[in-house]
């Protein structure tokens, strides 16, 4: 099971980008966010301004305002975000009501965050979305990681073709290789080599004359 434990200042060198149409509220935002720790790496004052600094800037988090002065709000440009890369997304707004809430769930929201924000519940917030978002990258490792083992049990299973004489066998392009070669290639599993008692016996008898 993955855990994560959330400590405030864990995350204190996240860079982050601010996305707010008032330039005051940018600036005092970006004020708040350097005493907390963290690296203000873009802002942005639209919701077009905010596609094109995401994808130059990659940030670690993102503070979306809902209501932008141009004509893409915070939700169109946080569903276009996520079209081009993977980075949590926390919206800041003064819009509570239901179907606001509902959309910003839609858009995978990993954190929503009413104006005007107390100070402790925005650094909470951030440091929550950031771990949420480094345990899902991990989930994703850890099932790449599975599926890939899984294939390879897949490829071992089943009959292979082997040589009855020699033990080679034989690949998918009717290329043969030792049965070491083989196993190795196709799994984690490496040999070490020795003689069983039977073959030493066969090998090298006069070692064994009247032994039982």
């Amino acid at each position: 099971m993955l855990k994560a434990q959330v400590e405030i200042g864990t995350n204190a060198a996240a860079r982050v980008m601010i996305v707010e149409d008032d330039s005051h509220v940018a600036t005092v935002l970006e004020a708040r966010l350097q005493t907390f720790g963290y690296e203000v790496c873009a802002v942005a004052a639209t919701g077009t301004a905010a596609v094109h600094k995401a994808i130059a800037h990659g940030p670690d988090v993102i503070l979306m305002d809902i209501l932008l002065a141009d004509d893409m709000n915070g939700m169109e440009a946080a569903e276009m975000i996520h079209h081009q890369m993977d980075v949590p997304i926390i919206f800041l707004t003064c819009l509570s009501d239901p179907a606001t809430l509902g959309r910003a769930i839609q858009n995978n929201a990993f954190g929503y965050v009413l104006k005007p924000y107390d100070n402790a519940e925005l650094r909470y917030t951030i440091e929550i979305a950031l771990v949420k978002h480094q345990a899902a990258k991990a989930r994703e490792k850890m099932i790449a990681q599975l599926e890939e083992a899984l294939l390879m049990v897949k490829k071992l299973s089943g009959l292979l073709p082997i040589c009855a004489s020699c033990k080679k066998i034989r690949d998918k392009k009717n290329r043969w290789h030792p049965i070491e070669e083989y196993i190795h290639a196709h799994s984690e599993a490496d040999f070490s080599h020795g003689i069983c008692p039977d073959c030493s016996r066969q090998l090298y008898p006069e070692l064994y004359e009247g032994k039982p």
